[in-house]
């Protein structure tokens, strides 16, 4: 039986009202710089809760943040509601069902939600405490890809918060480990000149035959890279649907990561030196234009002890046996593997028969490959940071899927998002209550940045690219 807690209680009463708002963000989600109905909700959300409302942060419609509190320290409740392009999935049904252009494949609706519902929740708590502070809840667009928060930590829009806590949806609980992947996404545009592929095509000079010789460079050169550097590729456009004449234009998208961000530079560079060899090679021109760039996350052992210890006391989600068939139907649409990779990166052995997390993982457990990448990173350097991970899906369901995608709107989801929601209020009510908890994480921070300043990765001249609403 677990010790009753108040604020545990405060965000139960909320259960409602933000359960309504992740399914409601589902039903409408949209990908990076376009989310203006996921957003809206919130906003509204915001309002409802008598919120001080600043929109447009770092000239982002789709950013929004709403204050309650005065005096005492800022703690800041990151939100996202972004969504994934061809992730649309109806929910609540365990075979793929494609519904729609766009989808929650990350669970995006539920992390906003909960982290406003922890948010109102501290609210709550400190207006009845009559504590001085000031919780703060950052609505967050486009993480998926666009790094909103770089641009919104290099407008200085964390500059006065203490420290900040989020959260992801997962199919396990425990701290989120600091372990991600710096990454800058660079669009390479080559111009050649159009001919008759069959009449004339030594007067041609191939766009498409220098992007495809971009990509036989950059495949060559990873074996020549750190075994943790990653560098992926998109055709933005493959110069055009005519096979009888020779592209003019052509574009690649190179995402490329490393463990650090000091040491993305110098492989970015690597991969210019690639295009242009390429543009050598095909007599054509390339233009590199940088979209966006995210830090590694740097972590905080003093707030993530912190988190763990409410953790722990909390436990993990009150999934029942009303969740159990659903969460059985997704794992039968998965491999062995799925399911292992779970129990590795929990440093357990594998548990066929468990198929929602009822455990929550120790500090340390196992250690951690790195993943993928997020803007929370930025964040992470600009303040002290801690995240969570909470089950809100069967096990073995991996991210940017459709397996997500439909269990989006279950009731396993609403309750890991609900649980996360009181992680996330108690961890800030440990902070608010306990200065020395605080200064010795500012202290941590501080300490680390006097070894190494941060930079932002996102050159000066990029800008959020915002698309013109339709």
């Amino acid at each position: 039986m677990k010790n009753s807690d108040r604020l545990w209680d405060i965000v139960e009463a909320h259960r409602g009202a933000f359960t309504g708002l992740a399914d409601r963000v589902f039903d409408t989600p949209e990908v990076a710089y376009t989310e203006y109905e996921s957003c809206a909700a919130h906003t509204e959300m915001l309002e409802a809760t008598g919120a001080r409302i600043s929109r447009d942060l770092a000239g982002i419609p789709t950013a929004v943040m709403g204050e309650w509190g005065a005096g005492g320290p800022v703690i800041a409740i990151l939100g996202e509601y972004d969504a994934l392009p061809e992730l649309g999935q109806e929910p609540g049904v365990a075979e793929e069902r494609p519904l729609g252009r766009f989808g929650h494949g990350c669970g995006h609706n539920l992390l906003g939600s909960a982290a406003l519902m922890a948010a109102v929740a501290l609210r709550d708590w400190l207006a009845e405490k009559r504590l001085p502070g000031r919780v703060r809840y950052y609505g967050c667009p486009a993480e998926e890809g666009g790094a909103a928060k770089t641009f919104m930590v290099r407008a200085g829009l964390f500059d006065d918060v203490d420290a900040a806590i989020s959260w992801h949806p997962a199919d396990y609980t425990g701290v989120f480990e600091a372990n991600s992947l710096a990454n800058t996404r660079i669009d390479f545009t080559f111009h050649g000149r159009a001919a008759h592929a069959a009449g004339s095509p030594e007067l041609g000079r191939s766009a498409l035959d220098a992007v495809e010789l971009m990509n036989v460079g950059v495949n060559y050169l990873r074996e020549h890279m750190p075994d943790d550097a990653r560098v992926h590729y998109a055709y933005l456009d493959a110069g055009g649907m005519a096979p009888n004449v020779v592209p003019a234009k052509a574009t690649v998208r190179q995402l490329i990561r490393t463990r650090r961000l000091r040491d993305l530079n110098g492989l970015v560079e690597r991969v210019r030196k690639i295009a242009e060899g390429a543009a050598l090679m095909t007599e054509t021109t390339v233009e590199a234009k940088v979209v966006s760039a995210v830090s590694d996350l740097l972590g905080n052992r003093v707030l993530e002890e912190a988190m763990q210890a409410n953790m722990d006391r909390l436990g993990a989600p009150d999934f029942d046996a009303s969740d159990i068939p659903f969460a059985e139907a997704i794992r039968a649409t998965l491999t062995e593997e799925h399911i292992a990779d779970t129990f590795r990166r929990t440093g357990r052995p594998v548990d066929p028969a468990l198929t929602l997390c009822d455990f929550v993982v120790p500090l340390d457990a196992a250690p951690q490959a790195a993943m993928g990448s997020t803007d929370v990173g930025d964040v992470s350097w600009a303040v002290p940071t801690v995240q969570a991970w909470v089950a809100t899906c069967a096990i073995g369901t991996p991210f940017h899927s459709w397996q997500l995608t439909a269990q989006g709107k279950a009731p396993a989801a609403h309750k890991g998002m609900v649980h996360a929601a009181k992680v996330m209020a108690t961890t800030g009510r440990d902070l608010f209550e306990r200065p020395a908890l605080l200064a010795a994480a500012k202290a941590e921070h501080a300490a680390h940045l006097a070894r190494e300043p941060y930079r932002c990765p996102m050159p000066p001249e990029v800008t959020p690219p915002i698309p013109a609403r339709r």
